[in-house]
């Protein structure tokens, strides 16, 4: 099984059991809110979170991420949780929580 299929059915099972959202999208999973995505499965197979400016400096700074990039542009907002803490379920469970409160802030589109 690849890195990617592993992470999309973590990241699947996330979404489903604690926040009662569902992934949409095939090629490019990700999840949204009125219009505004907040959080995507990377063709890397990197689960991307959008968060606030504050959570997501001290995620990054926590964690040691750098930011997404996607096409060659860098995602105002995201970071990536690394693969070797997807095995911790309150470290995801709080990363997702943090995404999930910005989420419900954003103005509809």
């Amino acid at each position: 099984m690849s890195e990617r299929t592993k992470n999309l059915a973590i990241y699947r099972d996330l979404v489903a059991r604690f926040f009662d959202d569902k992934v949409k999208g095939k090629a490019n999973p990700y999840t949204s809110m009125n219009g505004n995505m907040y959080s995507l499965l990377d063709p890397a197979g990197r689960i991307c979170l959008r968060m606030a400016e504050e959570e997501r400096a001290r995620f990054a700074e926590n964690f040691g991420t750098e930011p997404v990039e996607q096409y060659g542009a860098i995602m105002r907002g995201y970071v990536a949780i690394p693969n070797e803490r997807l095995v911790e379920p309150d470290v995801l469970e709080e990363a997702f929580a943090a995404c999930l409160h910005h989420a419900r802030s954003l103005k509809k589109k």
